[in-house]
């Protein structure tokens, strides 16, 4: 009987749903105690994940900091190396110049965007002057114009009042570079269309000014305009010194920039009897 009861059941339902409306309401009210029933494993599931979770952020902290410490090292040397190489390169240069190369540090740019000035950190009582060339490792970097007695100010090679006679590296060709200002790249100007110049060559102190020393790098030419519709070639250069990042500078003295006497030539022996000979003469 009771079979037969389920079955009969079993087929209203399925057929006729006339259980639906009694099972929502047993469900509704079966609903809490099947949450109650839950909560236990849930809050030991959540537990469980929150401890893990933790964990492996403690993990993944003490390794991300690992690899900032092993990525910080790994910088900080390669800086200690580029600067022990620059300083080396710096000294190379002073004891090419001894007793006319003064060490100095810059300690901060010119505040006026139309000019290209640096102050660094001697002056007149470390025997800095105006005239002075101011060169780094890589090459010239500019010249002190105005002095102080602890600090000096340099104008650097790409300010616009600025000119050094330089040379053609590549066949000796002689010229003025000229500084262009702000955000503009240096000029060679006053060169015919015609002259033998050429992209990538380097440019060189003349040392016919008698202010920087002969054979110092400047610039290197990047761009050559011959069909100007002028007299001369529009020829634009890149600076190869640091002029706007080099911390540590090289004043050379008047004494660094003055030519080598010639040594007189010995005289022979037939030079000195013919000389006796017109004396006694």
């Amino acid at each position: 009987m009771l079979g037969l009861l389920s079955i009969a059941l079993l087929f209203a339902d399925t057929r006729f749903r006339y259980l639906e409306s009694l099972r929502q309401v047993v469900a509704i009210a079966l609903y809490p105690l099947q949450r109650a029933v839950e909560m236990p494993g849930e809050a030991f599931s959540y537990v469980g994940d929150y401890f893990s979770s933790k964990r492996q952020l403690a993990d993944e902290n003490a390794q991300l900091k690992q690899q900032v410490v092993e990525a910080s090292t790994a910088q900080a040397s390669a800086l200690l190396e580029a600067e022990n190489a620059r300083l080396k390169s710096l000294l190379d240069i002073e004891r090419r110049y001894r007793n006319a190369a003064i060490a100095v540090e810059v300690l901060y740019m010119g505040r006026d965007p139309f000019t290209q000035k640096l102050f660094v950190n001697k002056g007149v009582d470390a025997g800095v002057n105006a005239g002075d060339a101011v060169v780094d490792e890589l090459g010239v970097v500019g010249q002190v114009t105005r002095t102080y007695p602890l600090m000096a100010e340099v104008t650097l090679v790409t300010d616009r009042d600025h000119a050094v006679p330089v040379k053609i590296e590549r066949n000796g060709i002689r010229s003025v570079l000229f500084g262009n200002g702000t955000g503009r790249s240096p000029e060679l100007r006053f060169t015919a269309p015609s002259a033998d110049i050429k992209v990538g060559d380097r440019l060189l102190t003349s040392g016919i000014d008698g202010t920087y020393p002969p054979g110092l790098v400047v610039a290197e030419v990047i761009d050559i305009d011959r069909d100007t519709g002028q007299m001369f070639a529009r020829i634009s250069c890149r600076p190869l010194a640091g002029v706007d990042r080099s911390q540590y500078l090289l004043v050379l003295g008047r004494e660094a920039a003055r030519s080598p006497r010639p040594e007189e030539p010995a005289e022979t022996g037939a030079a000195k009897k013919g000389r006796g000979k017109a004396r006694r003469g």
